[in-house]
């Protein structure tokens, strides 16, 4: 699919009417701490700068600003379906129509799209560590249904080297499924502390929601912070989008 812009394009194979990418940081008009490509119209930045970018994925994209289902994230694992109006308060979202793009951003999170083999339904969900522990992608596969024929893409999010939390974080995830323990190592981090690798994370939630076939998962936005947004790394920065759409 060739764009005006740097993106990233899932390597999954997923049906041929299904189209997805993924905004890296490069492209756009915005001034540091922004540069350049931001998405986010909630991080401080000049909203003529996000409308113009928003504008140059729209173009990227080939589709218009209200065919976008932006959304307002609170790291939760409320899922609606699109169309939606006013960004509502949710971390996924799922379309069954043509036209209609999933849309998330994410500076260090996990952006989750998803597809069907017959390509009739698509989804995108936010997995930060709380939303991802409270089940934001179970609750998005149930949304979309028959998780047999589902397939799903990870996208950039920070790595398992750079991804450091306290024990509450690991023991929250212990008490949802013990084998999230495989996915937390004590081996580079601070006393007390733990490295989690949220890739793993998901891909054990969603294995265990019935989705064997999972794509991605090589990016770090951490260590790449000519490509990525990274908050972890930065503090104020942009949002890059991960969007997902029926052709």
């Amino acid at each position: 699919m060739p764009s005006e812009l740097p993106v990233i394009q899932p390597d999954w194979p997923a049906p041929e009417g299904v189209r997805a990418m993924v905004t890296t940081r490069l492209g756009g008009v915005s001034e540091p701490p922004w540069n350049t490509l931001n998405l986010g119209a909630h991080v401080g930045d000049d909203p003529a700068h996000v409308a113009e970018n928003r504008g140059r994925l729209c173009r990227a994209a080939k589709l218009s600003s209200q065919q976008f289902g932006w959304l307002e994230q609170v790291h939760g694992n409320r899922v609606v379906e699109l169309p939606v109006v006013n960004a509502p308060p949710a971390d996924a979202s799922i379309s069954r129509r043509t036209g209609e793009a999933c849309v998330i951003m994410t500076a260090d999170c996990l952006p989750v799209l998803f597809c069907d083999d017959r390509g009739t339904r698509v989804g995108a969900a936010h997995a930060g560590w709380r939303g991802l522990c409270n089940g934001v992608l179970e609750k998005t596969v149930a949304a979309l249904g028959e998780p047999g024929t589902l397939m799903a893409w990870l996208g950039p999010a920070i790595g398992p080297r750079h991804f450091e939390v306290g024990p509450e974080v690991r023991e929250a995830f212990l008490a949802k499924s013990p084998i999230a323990s495989q996915a937390f190592t004590a081996s580079g981090a601070r006393p007390g502390h733990f490295m989690a690798d949220i890739y793993q994370l998901a891909r054990q939630r969603l294995a265990d929601a019935g989705v064997s076939r999972v794509y991605g998962g090589q990016f770090c936005t951490v260590s790449d912070p000519e490509r990525f947004y990274s908050f972890r790394r930065d503090g104020q920065t942009g949002r890059m989008a991960s969007l997902i759409w029926l052709h």
